[in-house]
């Protein structure tokens, strides 16, 4: 039994010089000292062995695990600092190569172009306000004074949530809430998104828009034209030319829309202006006296003027977009030029 015993030791610590891996190390242990090991099964005959010589296999028995067992440790040991150096080579630092300089991010043009758009305004005297997206049929038409059989008020042209809520279809909704808690003076500018059932090259069914409103006592149409024509000239530069045509909003008496010379060919005649040199970028008027009422003010007392233009439309004429879809489309080849 001492035989096999010695024959065993010789056998596992040759093998475990050759190991090279510690899952490999792992059967070499199992193999020699496991409950169906070599080892073990040397010693479950030692009911075999004489009595007077059972204490000295069983001491040769306990110096075989002994020396299996330390050799077992020390190559496991070897084995384990290898891969540890590997990885560290792997995972190496190398303080000689260049730096790799972070990408730094950007605004997209929609919210770039809004906030020059406020900061115009800002200078002016105007504050910042908001509301919510989904508005009643109350604040996005009956208080604007558009009558319920408008066509603005179908499902073709808006978006119904349910009897009576709608997604806003304009920003003038937060003039009434402003009006309703506010005595004037008032002057705020109002930007958002707003939704209509519309889709286009030049139209999305869901746009940014900014509605500025100012109402005190003896607010006139010539300030209304001069507040604009500052934002224009401010914008797209001083040489920019506007015209004002008259046009129809429910909620402004007089109205009009804006137009300004092409952004493109300076008024010239082009495709994007169609050949007009004119492009339209807002509409505005009076504040109705109808609205008046619906916020409490005194109409006889105050007036003021209202206006909302598009973020999209503004932007696309800003930077000569062809279409409001590269917009939205997040195509980082587009984006990135800005």
């Amino acid at each position: 039994m001492r035989e096999k015993l010695e024959q065993a030791r010789e056998q596992a610590l040759q093998g475990i010089v050759g190991i090279d891996s510690l899952a490999a190390l792992e059967e070499i242990r199992v193999r020699y000292l496991g409950r169906k090991g070599v080892v073990t099964e040397i010693l479950r005959g030692l009911g075999q062995v004489a009595p007077e010589d059972r204490p000295a296999v069983g001491q040769a028995a306990n110096e075989v695990k002994a020396a299996v067992t330390a050799a077992l440790d020390a190559r496991k040991a070897e084995l384990e600092q290898r891969e540890a150096a590997l990885r560290a080579q792997k995972n190496r630092l190398d303080l000689s190569l260049p730096g790799r300089r972070p990408r730094l991010g950007h605004m997209h043009p929609i919210p770039r172009v809004a906030e020059e758009i406020l900061g115009i305004f800002r200078d002016m005297g105007f504050q910042v306000a908001t509301g919510p997206d989904v508005e009643t049929e109350y604040y996005n038409f009956d208080s604007l004074n558009t009558p319920a059989d408008h066509p603005a008020r179908d499902s073709h042209d808006t978006f119904f949530v349910k009897p009576g809520v709608v997604l806003r279809t304009q920003t003038s909704p937060v003039q009434m809430r402003v009006m309703e808690k506010t005595q004037p003076p008032v002057a705020i500018v109002a930007p958002g998104r707003v939704y209509r059932v519309d889709y286009d090259a030049s139209h999305s069914p869901m746009f940014f828009q900014i509605e500025g409103l100012l109402v005190d006592k003896g607010v006139s149409l010539a300030d209304l034209k001069g507040a604009l024509m500052h934002f224009v000239h401010r914008f797209f530069g001083p040489k920019t030319q506007l015209r004002f045509r008259p046009h129809f909003f429910p909620f402004t008496e007089p109205s009009a829309e804006i137009d300004i010379s092409c952004t493109v060919c300076g008024g010239a005649g082009c495709r994007v202006c169609k050949f007009s040199g004119w492009l339209e970028i807002l509409g505005c008027g009076m504040v109705h006296p109808e609205v008046f009422r619906y916020a409490g003010y005194d109409y006889e007392t105050y007036t003021g003027f209202a206006f909302g233009l598009g973020i999209d439309r503004i932007a696309m004429l800003k930077h000569a977009i062809s279409s409001i879809g590269h917009l939205y489309e997040n195509d980082l080849r587009f984006l990135e030029q800005f």
